[in-house]
């Protein structure tokens, strides 16, 4: 009987272990996982059904929770700022699909912040077998073992994570902030430019060596007016432009 008692608690942590060894948070600059799930759109693979746009994966620890219910109201009501910027928007959660579509349905009957009523017209996946939990690294044990965290997966045009953030499930984004991250990441790539800290569109931006040579600056001295340096390592372009 002891025998039995010590292979059972040996099993335990062994199975334990090789369920932790599976979750694991994809790194930024690789391809984002591809999973086929039920949503309230219909079954689609994420991302490869979004195309070449942009994407964000939203992973949410529960449906009616009223932290996250304010979330997507925001979304909601943001959609068309997304929209402008090429991106589209994909929420995951561990519930199932019928709870999601009870609560997208109650969430389009709220007037919240006085935005008027807010379609969700973007899919919430459901997962109840944590299997994309597991994949984008979703679960911290430390907090649930059955319950996503707060995740945001900014994706670009290729599926490259470019951006990952998470949160406390007491706390909810700042979808603001969100758009933020996708406005320096598209200014960047279009630019070849780096984003300093606290920028906001418009701002000056930054390149990472000094932007033009003397010979350069000797031929077309107007080269100088669209950048400024602090110091020996800080050069700016004006503007973001």
């Amino acid at each position: 009987m002891k025998t039995l008692f010590i292979a059972l608690v040996l099993l335990f942590f062994v199975s334990g272990s090789v369920s932790s060894q599976n979750i694991k948070v994809p790194s930024i600059g690789s391809k984002a996982p591809s999973f086929t799930a039920k949503s309230t759109m219909g079954e689609l693979t994420f991302p490869n059904a979004f195309g070449n746009s942009w994407k964000i994966l939203f992973s949410h620890p529960q449906d009616f929770t009223p932290v996250c219910s304010t979330e997507l109201l925001e979304l909601a009501n943001m959609k068309s700022d997304f929209d402008s910027l090429g991106v589209m928007i994909a929420v995951i959660s561990t519930d199932d699909l019928n709870q999601h579509n009870n609560w997208k349905k109650h969430l389009e009957e709220i007037n919240y912040k006085s935005h008027g009523k807010q379609k969700i017209n973007f899919p919430l996946f459901e997962d109840q077998r944590h299997t994309v939990a597991k994949m984008y690294g979703m679960i911290h044990g430390a907090v649930s073992t059955s319950r996503d965290i707060r995740g945001v997966f900014v994706i670009d045009s290729e599926n490259i994570i470019r951006s990952i953030n998470f949160y406390p499930k007491e706390l909810g984004r700042n979808m603001h902030e969100i758009t933020r991250i996708v406005e320096a990441l598209q200014r960047s790539d279009s630019e070849q430019v780096v984003i300093p800290a606290n920028w906001n569109e418009g701002d000056d931006v930054m390149v990472s060596y000094r932007p033009y040579t003397e010979q350069q600056l000797v031929m077309n001295p107007k080269i100088a007016d669209n950048y400024y340096n602090l110091g020996n390592m800080l050069w700016f372009k004006k503007g973001g432009k």
